[in-house]
């Protein structure tokens, strides 16, 4: 055996006895609030995580430009090669939802408030670096970051991550597993948006040719903006949200609608942002003007050649554990777009096994945190050899 074989057979064989405290430690982050919007919670989360990884002598720090949004980094970071594993933790459920829908454990299945995503790949991510600390070190540098604003597109995670992922030799990104045994080769890219419109208001009955409707603008663009959707080629565009107007017998002095598009590639994000951007450029109602604001992006998760021989390594290791695994397409967008488009090899979804994110029924199978866990451990091992 290879130093990092034996080494290996030490983490998985540490990480097998961890299933109760994992699920002890995944009980206590999902019974705290951590709503995007909600720092001071999303703050709690980090801060439970940096408690239990400094009592393993992990160290952590702060990083980020925006101290409410700072992202939680720990473990050894290096320019020359190191791997870093990633998870956000935020979630979508408003502050309250935690008491409302507390965590509970039913058998195999744990329900709760982000039970799937992505609280489980925290606690996975940190079990591990605690294994390898136990055992004396991992093999290669290895660092864990744990950010505050995925769910909204990470405007204040991405640079933290981009910066973070430089040099790296491989990223696992821990996003829910899907059910058999399935990581994800690939994920579609994704913009949101906030498209304003101004109009101008005037009695709707009695000089309605004065006004200038935001809300008939924002119709037209609506129409507009769902004609761009190609399905065939795996371009999505949705406006989700809408409001405007002051009264029902006013012409709207203003409407606004968010927008979400989706692509599979750099090359067909390209090609429908700008489409877009062709929409609103061309006004329907006279006297309205529009303001297309650019809430959160996420770069496409290609299927590379570089994240395919990842994904080998990974494969070989799961199956070595007795755990077959394959990889899929995902429609959802994630961080790891941005690590792959840096040319960074990242597989997502390695984090346990969950369904039915961002909604009340939101599951994680708790049998799959230990050989999870132990996948990616090994593969680190197997990186080093």
């Amino acid at each position: 055996m290879t130093v990092s074989s034996d080494l290996a057979e030490q983490v998985v064989s540490e990480l097998a006895g961890q299933r109760e405290r994992m699920t002890a430690l995944l009980g206590e982050l999902v019974n705290i609030d951590s709503h995007t919007p909600d720092s001071a919670g999303v703050r709690r989360v980090q801060d439970h995580i940096a408690a239990f990884l400094n009592e393993a002598g992990v160290e952590t720090r702060r990083i980020g430009d925006d101290g409410e949004r700072a992202a939680l980094l720990a473990g050894t970071q290096d320019a020359q090669g190191h791997v870093l594993m990633m998870g956000h933790c935020d979630t979508v459920f408003p502050k309250g939802t935690a008491a409302e829908r507390p965590f509970r454990a039913e058998g195999d299945r744990a329900y709760g408030p982000g039970v799937a995503d992505m609280k489980p790949g925290l606690v996975m991510n940190a079990f591990i670096l605690e294994a390898f600390a136990k055992a004396g070190g991992a093999p290669l540098p290895l660092a864990a970051l744990f950010t505050a604003d995925e769910e909204i597109g990470s405007p204040h995670g991405r640079p933290v991550i981009e910066r973070t992922a430089k040099g790296a030799r491989a990223v696992f990104n821990a996003e829910p597993g899907r059910a058999p045994n399935s990581v994800v080769k690939a994920r579609k890219g994704a913009a949101f948006m906030t498209l304003k419109v101004t109009g101008k208001a005037a009695h709707s009955g009695m000089e309605p040719e004065k006004g200038a409707s935001a809300i008939g603008e924002l119709a037209d663009k609506i129409t507009r903006l769902h004609a761009l959707a190609d399905l065939a080629a795996g371009i999505t565009v949705n406006v989700g949200v809408i409001g405007g107007g002051t009264t029902v017998n006013t012409v709207a002095p203003h409407a606004f609608g968010r927008i979400d598009v989706r692509f599979p590639d750099a090359q067909a994000m390209e090609r429908i942002l700008s489409a877009v951007q062709a929409v609103i450029s061309e006004v329907k109602v006279p006297g309205c003007t529009l303001e297309l604001v650019t809430d959160g992006q996420f770069l496409p998760f290609e299927d590379t050649a570089g994240n395919r021989a990842l994904f080998e390594v990974y494969a070989d290791a799961s199956h070595s554990l007795g755990y077959p695994v394959k990889s899929i397409a995902s429609g959802g967008s994630a961080d790891s777009g941005f690590t792959s488009a840096l040319g960074v090899p990242t597989i997502c979804s390695t984090g346990p096994v969950g369904a039915n994110p961002h909604s009340l029924d939101e599951v994680c199978h708790l049998d799959t945190l230990v050989p999870r866990a132990q996948a990616v451990a090994a593969s680190i091992c197997r990186m080093a050899d």
